[in-house]
């Protein structure tokens, strides 16, 4: 798969039309201001059918445990009204894995170096959380979806803990 990382703009709720090197700069800066903190880097999709077609938002999320969170959005439209349950959860999973691909391991080392420079360099995790559960009609997915994204040899997390998906990302897919 080749990623054009340009092709993709972001935003949240201070600014508009970032672009994916901007949104490394906003979480390096995030991480460099408190290098002292544990961090959890995440990225979670969420989707919602509208009468033009289904919206999929993916949010990107670094959460300074105990001590607040920067996070941004990235917006996907398909003309498309996607119903099926499968259907939607597998593109879900795969609109995270895409961004979570942009992240390579240089831009990686980047927003984590304060870390190192603070020799807290073991202080940080990134995951992709999917908008599945052992509840409901989601709990079929579960081995495919956390085997797709454990195969990028990145932590998949389900509800209760997939948070930057049931919730975050949710709240701007209305």
């Amino acid at each position: 798969m080749i990623v054009n990382k340009d092709q993709y703009r972001f935003y949240n709720v201070s600014e508009r039309n970032m672009s994916f090197d901007q949104v490394v700069d906003r979480l390096y800066h995030f991480v460099k201001n408190d290098p002292n903190k544990q961090y959890r880097l995440s990225i979670g999709t969420d989707s919602q059918v509208h009468s033009n077609g289904t919206k999929f938002i993916t949010a990107l999320h670094l959460h300074r445990v105990g001590n607040g969170a920067w996070g941004c959005l990235h917006t996907c439209w398909h003309h498309k009204k996607i119903r099926n349950l499968k259907e939607k959860i597998f593109l879900e999973t795969m609109y995270s894995q895409e961004i979570a691909f942009l992240l390579s391991p240089f831009h990686l080392e980047k927003i984590f170096s304060p870390l190192h420079e603070n020799s807290n360099s073991n202080n940080f995790s990134f995951e992709i959380h999917l908008d599945i559960g052992t509840s409901g009609l989601t709990k079929e997915f579960i081995h495919e979806m956390t085997s797709k994204v454990s195969a990028m040899g990145i932590t998949p997390k389900i509800k209760p803990d997939s948070y930057t998906a049931f919730s975050y990302a949710n709240k701007f897919t209305k």
